[in-house]
């Protein structure tokens, strides 16, 4: 792996020169190697790491587990691309075990999650069955804990 890359992925968002002070190297050759990393799609944006229990604009976050039908022609890639161009869909992956697709979804309620699922991803032809589970509490987000040691109540927090 890079080390402009790892550098990225332990840190915080740094720029082009405090990278190269960090890594001893220079600014150029950081600027040239993050360059390289968009042009060959291994760092695909800049994504902040946020607690979802400080954040005002309240959403609903879902995972779905999804069973589809392989075509014969292109297996899951065809169905799995169509299902991950859905805006509601920020995440898809493809999975070993019980479920095909691994789908993580947001919306501004529980209402409008349901309706995504029950109306847009279930009748698309090839989806077999989902099962969706609502996120209640985030503890852990890419490598952040979220909550503090004596901090989490034994009851999740759900509005009535």
């Amino acid at each position: 792996m890079s080390s402009v890359l790892q550098l990225l992925l332990e840190g915080e968002c740094l720029e082009t020169h405090q990278m190269a002070d960090v890594l001893g190297m220079d600014e150029a050759a950081v600027t040239e190697e993050l360059e390289r990393l968009k042009d060959e799609k291994i760092l695909l944006g800049w994504r902040p790491v946020f607690n979802p229990a400080e954040v005002e604009d309240d959403q609903v976050r879902a995972v779905i587990e999804v069973k589809i039908s392989p075509e014969r022609e292109g297996g899951f890639d065809r169905l799995s691309l169509r299902i991950s161009r859905f805006d509601e869909v920020e995440s898809c992956y493809l999975m070993s075990g019980g479920y095909d697709l691994l789908v993580i979804v947001a919306g501004k309620n529980l209402r409008t999650v349901a309706s995504f699922v029950s109306e847009r991803l279930a009748t698309i032809e090839g989806v077999l069955s989902t099962a969706t589970h609502f996120l209640l509490r985030a503890y852990k987000e890419q490598r952040h804990l979220l909550v503090e040691e004596g901090s989490a109540s034994d009851k999740p927090a759900i509005s009535p």
